[in-house]
């Protein structure tokens, strides 16, 4: 039988996974190579080359070696697990099923195997199959916050948001009351719960007190930093600016991140420490990699490997632009390895991070009287918090043929359409009773998550034949040309659409949204307010049913702005990077200031 007991002890190995921990992996990848040209059969050596070609990136490389190493050892799960994980990377997320199945088969105790499984399922959108999968591995073991995760975001996929928070809560516990474990391991897995909760909340009807109690509690548990970073403090001089993030990429937040790579001022200088695995050919990657002194690949860091690497890189201002999504990276943060830190573009709320000094916004997504919410100073950079980059490949927009019904549309995320966001459309297109809804999302790959959407709806009062649920598209070009068939969009509440608000607007489509009461619920607002569009904020839920069904059936003022949309657009502070980085970098400027007078106050 297979086992998951570590690679055998070699001190090259032994070396290389320790460079690979500080981020020297080109480093890391040579020594593990000289081992094997010496011995080319070295199964473990190709393991290791393995795992570090698939953090880089380079997961066709990665998938070769260690086919090589299973097939020397056909019945040693790690190694079907290893391979499963660069099949993950490499897009042959069936074939990486099959790895980790068999992988569990020789070893059920294989924990690893079981987080790659469900993993596979999830990018194959088969999301109730994956959250199954949770349900067998945690009937073997308890606690286990890895798979708890799991299990939450499968709920997330699934639009059972609700259930998703409640379980992360019901983990929350058992974490703490847990004898398993270091005390830094149990706080450790507590916070990368209650982070995920964090962030689902978002999606949710809470009260923003509330909300901001929750961020307050995650903050309880994080100990004061014992070493924070220090650089000169001199105000006035060149500054090393870090962007942390896993989203330097072809991604909504790489995009939105842009102006303040290309229209940096000459008084500072641009280090990246991208946390995801950096695929090759990406051209959002690229610009970043062209613009920046220096680029870290983070993927494969320790928290503490990251904190190193940001101290090495000398950082002044550390901006985070992921907080508690995906890819963040806050655990990292805990000893401040940069003396100012920034919250930025990311995630729409307070961090609730001691290390996190200031959080940059607007007064539009976050008013004066609306400090008592955050963790952080608010850095206000009016009129807009972000400046939106159009794809490239965008086509030119056009009108629904003359004969399509009214139709709103979104192409949001799914799990920002619940009860109220349903609630909100319905009374729209009750006052256009032959209007239709085209929803457009990846989500909706899941069969599971397409019925759980449509009752949702449904339980609103829109019935199912008035729905057309699409996919994801192939491209970002597909993806802007379906606005082809949409009359009005429609913005979810309380968490708005960002991307998809500014994509609606430059194909030449308005954007209903209704004013909320926290920064999720009000980015929209902030956005058409930017670009001039004020006649589609709506202050309340009748208002926002008034304004677009008389817009839905006003062919000739949807033509119109349809043809004028980018021109009026490109005129607009919402397009308009250069000053939008000339803004956020002089508000930057003041917080280092800021630092720098504390230090000389303190001497």
């Amino acid at each position: 039988m297979g086992s998951p007991t570590p690679l055998h002890a070699d001190p090259t190995l032994d070396r290389a996974l320790q460079l690979a921990q500080r981020g020297e992996v080109s480093a890391a990848m040579d020594s593990v190579q000289l081992l094997l040209r010496v011995h080319p059969d070295n199964t473990d050596a190709l393991q290791v080359l393995g795992m570090l070609l698939t953090k880089s990136g380079r997961a066709a490389e990665a998938v070769r070696h260690l086919e090589r190493a299973v097939a020397v050892d056909p019945n040693f799960a790690t190694y079907r697990n290893n391979l499963g994980n660069a099949l993950v990377q490499a897009g042959r997320h069936e074939d990486a099923a099959t790895h980790y199945r068999a992988a569990i088969a020789l070893d059920r105790s294989y924990w690893r195997s079981w987080q790659g499984l469900v993993n596979a399922l999830q990018k194959l959108d088969r999301h109730d199959e994956a959250l199954e999968t949770c349900h067998q591995a945690l009937a073997l073991r308890t606690p286990w916050s890895e798979m708890t995760a799991l299990a939450a975001g499968c709920l997330e996929r699934l639009g059972r948001v609700d259930d998703a928070v409640e379980l992360l809560r019901q983990g929350i516990v058992t974490q703490m009351l847990s004898a398993e474990g270091t005390r830094a391991s149990r706080d450790a897995s507590m916070l990368g719960l209650k982070a995920q909760q964090l962030f689902f909340l978002n999606y949710t009807g809470i009260t923003p007190a509330s909300l901001a109690e929750e961020h307050l509690t995650y903050m309880g548990c994080i100990p004061a930093a014992r070493t924070p970073a220090r650089t000169p403090a001199e105000p006035d001089r060149r500054l090393r600016i870090g962007f942390l993030s896993g989203d330097l990429r072809t991604h909504s937040a790489g995009y939105f991140a842009l102006p303040l790579a290309w229209a940096k001022p000459d008084d500072v200088e641009l280090i990246c420490f991208a946390t995801n695995p950096v695929a090759t050919g990406d051209p959002v990657t690229a610009q970043y990699r062209s613009l920046s002194s220096g680029w870290v690949e983070c993927a494969t860091m320790s928290d503490e490997g990251l904190d190193a690497a940001i101290r090495a890189q000398r950082i002044d201002v550390l901006l985070d632009l992921a907080g508690h999504t995906g890819m963040g990276r806050l655990g990292a943060l805990g000893q401040k390895p940069a003396p100012v830190i920034i919250s930025a573009i990311g995630y729409p709320n307070t961090t609730g991070h001691p290390c996190v000094d200031y959080r940059i916004v607007d007064s539009i997504t976050d008013p004066p009287g609306t400090e008592a919410l955050a963790t952080e100073a608010l850095v206000r950079i009016d009129p807009c918090f972000l400046s939106y980059v159009p794809p490239s490949e965008s086509p030119a927009p056009q009108m629904p043929p003359e004969g399509a019904p009214p139709t709103f549309g979104s192409f949001n995320n799914t799990s920002k359409v619940g009860q109220a966001t349903a609630t909100l459309w319905a009374a729209a297109m009750a006052r256009v009773p032959e209007s239709r809804l085209l929803i457009k999302s990846d989500r909706m790959r899941c069969a599971a998550a397409r019925e759980r959407l449509l009752d949702t709806l449904g339980a609103a009062g829109i019935v199912r034949e008035r729905v057309e649920v699409i996919p994801a598209t192939k491209s970002i070009g597909d993806h802007l040309a379906l606005y082809s068939r949409v009359h009005v969009a429609l913005d979810p509440t309380p968490y708005n659409g960002t991307t998809t608000t500014c994509e609606a607007l430059w194909m030449g489509v308005p954007v209903v949204t209704m004013t909320g009461h926290r920064h999720a619920a009000r980015v929209s607002t902030s956005l058409l307010t930017a670009a001039g569009l004020t006649d589609w904020i709506a202050p309340d839920a009748e208002s926002f049913a008034r304004i677009a069904a008389g817009l839905v059936v006003d062919r000739t003022r949807l033509a119109s702005f349809r043809a004028d949309a980018q021109r009026l657009l490109q005129a607009s502070p919402l397009l308009d990077g250069h000053a939008y980085a000339a803004r956020a970098y002089a508000a930057i400027r003041q917080c280092w200031r800021r630092w720098c007078a504390t230090q000389a106050a303190a001497r």
